[in-house]
């Protein structure tokens, strides 16, 4: 939808008349009409102006998608040196409960060099079919070829949707490849459902977490969608049932613009997202001073910090201790939050942890709704009690 231009309509008169109709200044005449980019679609010019000189005009419904013509919902198995990401797997068990409602296979695309063994792995957790591009010019990525890659396996192959992990890669290669498709990509989704007719209903938090958007395009193919790290969980091993597809790209797809001189690997640092247990404070701590209370009690029960967005903005925490929405999702056994009133942005981030314990002094804090055990009390009375107990060897 959208202003049209009718030309033959306005000479000179019906040229100024609408200059000066605009309130925005978007509309200019030197003997052709022009709308520029500060027009904010009042439609005054089209209401107001001379008759048929702008009109108003509706989209005509979108085609509809041959939906039989797409089948199969793949994951992107993104590797690095070989290794599989967790996420990956992740996304493959979530496929398989995606693809059990239309009964639909479950593909995997792996692109690098050396890469066979890992289309073994994905095999070991129930993907039917591993379509792999491996050579040596797909040993680092860049973002040409890999899309190239990637749109080839699309032409080919027809999978109805796709699953991207939200990593650095992830979020690089999925929209650029959705572009070509013409397609849509929902980002970061934290549930997906599917319909009987194929149709992949894309949930994620808008509005900053205030609510949940479903997302549905009924009338494209394929489906992208990208899913962050620990939000799903990773299915068992189980017999190989499924085949390892050899793909070949043209030469062509290996142009690239880039050219990678040298890789440097950086040194391994502990996640947050793959912490096991998680100590995590917020705003209820008063002082940077107080946090080695915290740290404290984290040491004492094995687990690692974390906290929520304002100490991160505070300058208190390295920004990849943070959770929630714009910080990390987690996944541990326990976590322990510390003074943390539970707004949908934080809870989003760790709401699928096996054991959450909360510790406030508002009783009717969030972060209760969604915690199994509860401590409602000043944490700077309830912490040392903890760390004293556990140092006695009490635990109950």
């Amino acid at each position: 939808m959208g202003l049209k231009i009718h030309q033959e309509k306005i000479d000179a008169a019906a040229g100024e008349q609408l200059v000066s109709l605009c309130p925005f200044g978007a509309i200019s005449y030197d003997g052709t009409l022009s709308i520029n980019s500060s027009c904010r679609l009042c439609k005054m010019c089209a209401r107001e102006g001379p008759a048929g000189a702008i009109t108003w005009e509706e989209e005509g419904p979108a085609a509809e998608c041959d939906k039989a013509a797409w089948r199969g919902v793949a994951v992107f198995a993104e590797q690095r040196w070989g290794k599989v990401h967790p996420v990956s797997l992740e996304l493959v068990g979530k496929a398989q409960q995606l693809a059990a409602v239309t009964g639909h296979p479950v593909y995997a695309l792996l692109i690098g060099s050396q890469v066979r063994p890992a289309a073994r792995e994905l095999l070991e957790y129930g993907v039917d079919k591993v379509f792999v591009y491996d050579d040596p010019r797909l040993s680092d990525f860049l973002i040409g070829p890999y899309a190239n890659a990637f749109t080839d396996f699309i032409t080919h192959v027809h999978p109805s949707s796709i699953l991207v992990g939200a990593t650095s890669l992830g979020r690089s290669l999925a929209p650029k490849v959705a572009a070509r498709m013409r397609a849509g990509l929902t980002a970061d989704c934290t549930m997906l459902e599917m319909k009987e007719n194929t149709d992949l209903v894309q949930i994620r938090p808008a509005f900053g977490g205030n609510i949940m958007a479903q997302i549905v395009t009924p009338n494209a193919r394929p489906q992208f969608c990208t899913v962050r790290y620990k939000i799903f969980s990773a299915p068992q091993r189980t017999e190989v049932k499924g085949e390892v597809v050899e793909m070949q790209l043209e030469e062509a797809g290996f142009a690239s613009r880039t050219e990678v001189l040298n890789v440097l690997r950086k040194p391994s640092n502990k996640d947050i997202s793959d912490a096991e247990i998680i100590v995590a404070v917020g705003r209820g701590l008063k002082s940077r001073d107080d946090l080695e209370l915290i740290r404290a009690f984290a040491e004492q029960i094995g687990a690692q910090l974390a906290c929520t967005r304002p100490l991160i903005e505070a300058g208190w925490f390295d920004p990849r201790q943070q959770i929630g929405l714009s910080g990390r999702t987690v996944k541990p056994k326990v976590i322990v939050t510390v003074g943390i009133s539970g707004a949908v942005q934080f809870t989003a981030g760790m709401n699928s942890s096996d054991l959450i314990i909360a510790i406030n002094t508002d009783r009717s804090a969030p972060i209760f709704d969604v915690a199994h055990y509860g401590f409602v009390g000043d944490l700077y009375e309830i912490l040392p009690r903890l760390l004293e107990r556990i140092k006695e060897g009490i635990y109950v």
